[in-house]
Order: C-alpha cells, then sequence, then structure tokens
C-alpha cells in the first residue's frame, strides 16, 4: 500500500469534493428526518430474531455521537463509532484540501497481498462488532 500526495489531475474525479457533499448532505438528511418526527428505521432481522443484526444500535450511536456523547456512541455500537470519526476525519481533511487548493493524498494498493489484507481487516471488524453486539443483545 503507497501514500501518494499529488495535484488533482485534469478531468479526475475530485473524491473530496464528493464525500465531502455526500457527509454533509446525509447528516442534513438525517437531522432533519428526526426533527420533524419520522419514524426511527426498523430492523427486520431484529424485529424477526429478536437478536441484533450488523447495524443495530447505529442510529443511537450517531445521535449520542452528534450531541457529544462518544462514550455512549461507542457502547451502541463501535464500528459505526469509529466509521463516524473516521468521516469526520476525512471531512475536515476534505474542506481544509477543497479550500486551500492543496495537492490530494491518494492511497494505492499495490499488491494482491495488500488487498487480500484490507477485505480480511474488514470482514474481521464486521464480525467482531457483530459479536459485540450479540454479546450485549439485551440493551436492544
Amino acid at each position: 500500500m503507497q501514500f501518494r500526495v499529488r495535484r488533482l489531475a485534469q478531468g479526475e474525479v475530485d473524491h473530496e469534493l464528493i464525500w465531502l457533499s455526500a457527509s454533509v448532505s446525509s447528516v442534513i438528511l438525517a437531522a432533519a428526518w428526526l426533527a420533524i418526527g419520522l419514524p426511527w428505521p426498523v430492523c427486520i432481522f431484529h424485529e424477526l430474531t429478536g437478536l441484533p443484526c450488523m447495524t443495530c444500535g447505529m442510529t443511537r450511536c450517531a445521535i449520542q455521537f452528534f450531541h457529544g456523547h462518544f462514550a455512549a456512541a461507542l457502547k451502541w455500537n463501535p464500528l459505526i463509532f469509529t466509521l463516524l470519526c473516521g468521516v469526520i476525519a476525512f471531512d475536515l481533511y476534505a474542506f481544509a484540501t477543497l479550500t486551500m487548493r492543496v495537492p490530494r493524498l491518494r492511497i494505492h494498493v499495490s499488491t494482491k497481498r495488500a488487498n487480500t489484507f484490507l477485505r480480511v481487516s474488514v470482514i474481521s471488524a464486521i464480525a467482531l462488532n457483530w459479536i459485540y453486539l450479540l454479546l450485549h443483545w439485551h440493551n436492544f
């Protein structure tokens, strides 16, 4: 895996602009959804089995996170908490990059071994998070 810092090429996709726009829009839409009192999402897996799915607690985690209750957010769903921290870090990077017009950071996965390692890491993180949720199912 290689990290490269370079200017955006002519016609290249501006990932910073796209993903910053998507994450800010998602937060605004979610806040509006909850503010006007629309119903919370229902987990069909949880309704059918009584057990938490892989993303159970995601909404409550996000609400706690954005209210600044980080310990409570981490308790609801550690993986989503970690992802939210990553999105905030990326948004800060993307905003700074876009406003200062500096070179962009690009990650290049150069070997099959590195690609496999990334895939196994993501699958392991999801599995470990689900195990955590299953061990704390009484909270759901």
